[in-house]
């Protein structure tokens, strides 16, 4: 499975619409395979779900994203689980050990966000 995880300063990036940095992992079995970053600078958000198709993303995990970008990049298959907070190697950490999201959605979600009412 190939993950990307919006960061800014070793955190989830707090608005994905704007974000400029992809961490992407592939897990195998639990386990981290490789790992690399890489900049992201398209401005259009139909580029930006271009770019994360080619890369191969199954799963991205992102803060707040646009209803919008979000229907995109849903379009495209990928599994999206949006308004994350924290540092991205403990969310990473926790992914991997409950890849369904349930440990992002509970211990990880954005102050002020509710899973009731997000896009999901």
């Amino acid at each position: 499975m190939k993950i990307a995880i919006s960061v800014w300063e070793g955190k989830i990036s707090p608005v994905f619409d704007t974000a400029s940095r992809l961490l992407v992992i592939v897990i195998e079995d639990k386990k981290e395979v490789t790992r690399f970053e890489t900049y992201f600078d398209e401005q259009a958000l139909v580029r930006r779900c271009a770019r994360i198709r080619i890369l191969g993303i199954d799963v991205l995990i992102c803060g707040a994203i646009s209803r919008n970008f979000l229907d995109m990049l849903k379009s495209y298959g990928i599994r999206v689980i949006p308004w994350v907070c924290g540092s991205a190697e403990q969310v990473l950490d926790a992914f991997a050990e409950a890849p369904d999201g349930i440990d992002l959605e509970t211990n990880f979600l954005m102050p002020g966000c509710s899973r009731d009412n997000s896009y999901n």
